[in-house]
């Protein structure tokens, strides 16, 4: 079920919709869903989150966008194929960069060597594949 691991928070200060649409592309990232899986109705959906049918359906909409699920007519919403890329791939891919290299410039105001700072990218890209605490060798 998905509302066993993609939780809310109404009280957090991030929108219910990109809540949801985070906790997708992480569940996809961490490989919990993987492409061809089912999604929930946005109603069934709504409903286990107790949220607003037009919420879900604002998150889903985002999603299909970016190429995280596809939607099929009469079958329902599927994770996607990885590879597809979103139109907008060029202007995120430069956003990312962008926030990589004020990650890099914070951390070394923090005194931080280069290795603990790679070291810091591994565990968070192991917490988002969900093997936080496993240390690479």
């Amino acid at each position: 079920m998905m509302a066993v691991w993609l939780q809310v928070d109404p009280r957090s200060p991030t929108p219910v919709y990109q809540q949801i649409v985070d906790g997708i592309k992480g569940a996809v990232a961490a490989g919990w869903l993987k492409p061809g899986d089912r999604l929930p109705s946005v109603r069934d959906l709504a409903v286990s989150l107790a949220i607003n049918h037009n919420t879900v359906a604002k998150a889903y909409q985002e999603l299909e966008r970016s190429r995280v699920i596809e939607v099929v007519r009469g079958r329902g919403t599927f994770v996607a194929s990885p590879g597809q890329r979103p139109p907008d791939v060029e202007e995120r891919i430069e956003k990312l960069r962008d926030s990589l290299r004020l990650a890099w410039i914070e951390a070394y105001h923090l005194g931080l060597a280069e290795d603990e700072f790679e070291r810091m990218f591994r565990q968070a890209r192991d917490a988002a594949r969900g093997a936080e605490g496993k240390e690479e060798m």
